[in-house]
Order: C-alpha cells, then sequence, then structure tokens
C-alpha cells in the first residue's frame, strides 16, 4: 500500500503547488506485475509546444506530457500569441503565431522548468520584444551563463542575474556562429539551433559527446532541414515552420523508475506500452540489461524520427557473471543524466554495486542531487563513497526504510520511492508531491504494479 499525508488534510491524489508538502508512504512488497503507459515523453513535449507555437497552423497533439515543466513551456507560448486548446478527448491543439511572437503582458513563467528557461531564450532572442523569464527559486539557483554565452556570439542581447534567472532579453537581429559546446548539454544545444533557425546565415554546432537528438527530429518534424556531419550539426536561418499532428511517445525517463524496479524482484514482470526509444535515450536498456535484467522487445515503430516500442521487463534468474561493480563514466554518464539518481538508489540491492562518475552535473540541476543521494542511502543504511564527481555504492546490501527528504526534487523522490519497495520496514518521501513535475501519476502508478 501507498499512502498519501498532505500537511493540510488527508487525500488520494498529489498535484505540485510551491506552498504545499507532501508526504507519500512507502511499504515494501514482494514484485512489480502489470502493464503500464508511461505520460508523454517531456522532452518531445517541450519541444514540439514552443516549434508549434512558432509555426503556421494548428498543431495537434496526443499523449502530451502531464507534468508541469512541458505546461510551463505552453504557458510562455500563449502568453507569446499562440492559442492553445485542451481537448475533453486529452489532445492539445496549439494555433502557432506564424515566425512572430508578441511581446508577453507580464514576465514568462518558467516555473520549476530549465528545459523552459534555456530553449526558449533561443527561440525568442531574435524577436523584436522585450522578454523577461522568471522561475521558482530552485529554478533561479540554476546556471544560465551556459546559454548566454553562444546567444550573445550570435548577437542577441541577454542580461543574467548573477548568472542566473531572472533573464531579460532584449530581441534583436542574429547572425549564424559556429559552436563547440563545452559540455555535453541538450538544453544549450537547442537554444543555439532554436536561435539558428532565426539568424542570418548557417549556424553550425559540435559537440564531443552526443546528447539526445530530440530536438533534431522535432525540427525536421515541423518542416526545417538539418544537415549532421559525424560530431556537428547546421542549419539555415529563415526556415518557416510548419504544424503536424503527432502522438508523443512515453517517456524512458519516467520510465527508468519501473525499470529500476523491476530488477529489484526475481518474479518481476512488467510490460511497458507506447515506449519512447530514441537511440540517443536507449542506453538506459542496455544498462539495465547488464545489471541483471531481461528486456523483450514486442512492438517498435517509426513516428516523426522517434522510435516508440513496446517493451517487456523482468529479472534474468542466471547469476553475474563478474564481480566488479558496474561503471558510468564518460559518454554513458551524459547519456543518462536524468536516469541516475534512480540507478543510484537500487544500487545496494544489485549484486556488484553501481560507480558514477563524470556527473558533476548532477550537482546542479533540481537540487544536488549527488548529495541528496548520498543523504537518503545514509538514511537508509546503505555504505557508500561521495565523490565530487559521483558516488561508489557497493552491491548486496540490505536496507531499513527511513524517511527520505526529496529536496522539493521529482527524480529524487520517485528514485527513493523504487529503494523502499526493497527495503525493511516503511519510508516516507518527504516533498513527495514534486514528483508531478516530470509524472503527477507516480505513486498510483507504482501502487497498481507493486504486488504485496
Amino acid at each position: 500500500m501507498i499512502g498519501n499525508r498532505c500537511s493540510h488534510g488527508r487525500g488520494h491524489n498529489i498535484r505540485y503547488t510551491k506552498n504545499r508538502m507532501s508526504t507519500q508512504l512507502i511499504r515494501p512488497a514482494r514484485s512489480l506485475q502489470g502493464s503500464l503507459t508511461v505520460p508523454g515523453d517531456k522532452s518531445i513535449s517541450h519541444r514540439y509546444a514552443m516549434l508549434a507555437g512558432l509555426a503556421e497552423g494548428t498543431t495537434r497533439l496526443a499523449n502530451f506530457s502531464t507534468g508541469a515543466d512541458p505546461h510551463s513551456s505552453l504557458a510562455c507560448m500563449e502568453a507569446l500569441g499562440a492559442k492553445v486548446l485542451h481537448n475533453p478527448d486529452k489532445t492539445i491543439e496549439i494555433a502557432g503565431v506564424a515566425g512572430s511572437f508578441q511581446q508577453p503582458a507580464t514576465p514568462l513563467d518558467c516555473g520549476n522548468s530549465g528545459s523552459t528557461m534555456r530553449m526558449l531564450s533561443g527561440l525568442i532572442a531574435s524577436h523584436p520584444h522585450t522578454f523577461t523569464l522568471i522561475g521558482d527559486a530552485s529554478l533561479t539557483l540554476r546556471p544560465m551563463e551556459r546559454i548566454r554565452k553562444p546567444l550573445s556570439q550570435m548577437a542577441a542581447k541577454i542580461h543574467l542575474t548573477d548568472g542566473h534567472a531572472p533573464i531579460a532579453i532584449h530581441g534583436t537581429p542574429l547572425r549564424a556562429i559556429d559552436f563547440a559546446t563545452p559540455i555535453p548539454s541538450a538544453q544549450v544545444k537547442t537554444a543555439v539551433l532554436f536561435a539558428g533557425l532565426q539568424a542570418e546565415g548557417t549556424t553550425s554546432l559540435s559537440e564531443s559527446i552526443r546528447t539526445r537528438d530530440h530536438s533534431e527530429h522535432a525540427l525536421k518534424a515541423f518542416g526545417a532541414t538539418l544537415t549532421r556531419s559525424r560530431d556537428s550539426l547546421s542549419i539555415l536561418g529563415g526556415q518557416p515552420l510548419h504544424s503536424i499532428d503527432a502522438t508523443i511517445p512515453g517517456d524512458l525517463s519516467s520510465a527508468a523508475f519501473f525499470l529500476a524496479a523491476a530488477l529489484l524482484f526475481p518474479d518481476s514482470n512488467l510490460v511497458l506500452d507506447s515506449l519512447g526509444m530514441n537511440p540517443t535515450r536507449a542506453a538506459l536498456l542496455d544498462v539495465i540489461a547488464a545489471l541483471g535484467g531481461r528486456i523483450k522487445i514486442l512492438a517498435v515503430e517509426e513516428r516523426h524520427g522517434e522510435l516508440i516500442g513496446t517493451i517487456q521487463v523482468n529479472r534474468a534468474s542466471a547469476a553475474t557473471a563478474t564481480s566488479a561493480p558496474f561503471i558510468v563514466n564518460g559518454t554513458l554518464t551524459a547519456q543518462l543524466i536524468d536516469e541516475l539518481p534512480v540507478l543510484a538508489a537500487i544500487a545496494p540491492y544489485t549484486p556488484n554495486g553501481i560507480v558514477i562518475r563524470d556527473a558533476q552535473e548532477l550537482r546542479v540541476k533540481e537540487s544536488d542531487r549527488i548529495a541528496l543521494v548520498a543523504k537518503n542511502l545514509r538514511a537508509m543504511g546503505a555504505k557508500f563513497t561521495e565523490n565530487p564527481d559521483g558516488i561508489e555504492i557497493p552491491g548486496n546490501q540490505k536496507l531499513h526504510g527511513a524517511v527520505i527528504d526529496s529536496g522539493s526534487d521529482h527524480r529524487i523522490a520517485m528514485a527513493f520511492a523504487i529503494a523502499a519497495l526493497r527495503a525493511t520496514g516503511d519510508t516516507q518521501i518527504h516533498g513527495s508531491e514534486a514528483a508531478a513535475i516530470s509524472f503527477p501519476e507516480f505513486f498510483t502508478s507504482l501502487d497498481s504494479l507493486a504486488q504485496r
């Protein structure tokens, strides 16, 4: 059973609000069984919302993410002149501005969404208006210099507040640049591509570690032409966008929590329907298999450049052949950056443990995720070594229930709900309402699959 206890009463549905703190009770489980369709991919939802807002015509999107973050992007599109309609069948229609955003009457509120703030900055920088981008307390602490630098090279007029939000943008014509990303970041790449779409000339971008390519697929879906050569991309400015009809794949980062949970029990059997299986994200499936999961692809198809499939996952019965811990570093760290908290949370239960390196970026997410993982593992009795760029967690450990501090971070709240399934005794997740940032249905879905 999973119970919900709120600071102002009892209830069953958690909704994210800035001033309400909830505690979720997680009891141990003996297995994970059933099928699930996770909400629409958060990354794709952001990009489709923004490009639909800029495009000509009305875009119709099915399975748009239910998380709060992509809805911040939708709200910003409305503020910029797009018309957004939420239909009874849960589809969303976005009537775009045909390339000309309007002057917003109020600051553009990005909520908790770094994706919204960083990508939107590139999208609006060429429009002849003055924009102010704001966010909640967590977002205001996140670094924004990483997008200011390339956009300023393109002649954008962007002013930060001590390297952070609020951001002031004074729209001006942009020029193309050649840019090499200093850190692996799909958000920075997207900001540059969105700006390059509206700049004079051809913008080129190279990355030493290839990041998720949802932006490239989304731009092509909306009618733009991009050119890729090995590790570089280029986009010609001045290309118009047109509306699309699309179904957004299930979010693999949301599915990661259930994939990890299936590793905890020998008789788990989980089917995930309509799941996004983009190759730049699917490294997670390889890791799940390496940690003892057995994954079977039941169906797969391509829509707008994105792979969508149905998979079955359970735990292999064969013993792990090696006694060495599984190491996540380099390119793999960049590919798994959103999934690292849940991998760390289940690491004590794996036969040989997990070592995470090169993950400094986790310290500047919605929280310092390395520090919060360490704090909560310690609360559950785990042994580990915290490093500046990651964490080393031995396997074959037994954990006990504890009080978990989510730090108002959705991925920490959900990661330790999964760890709690295998613990001895009950676990309380403080700040569990943060899950609504990306996956409002998470605790209900977990309760439906956990066998007790």
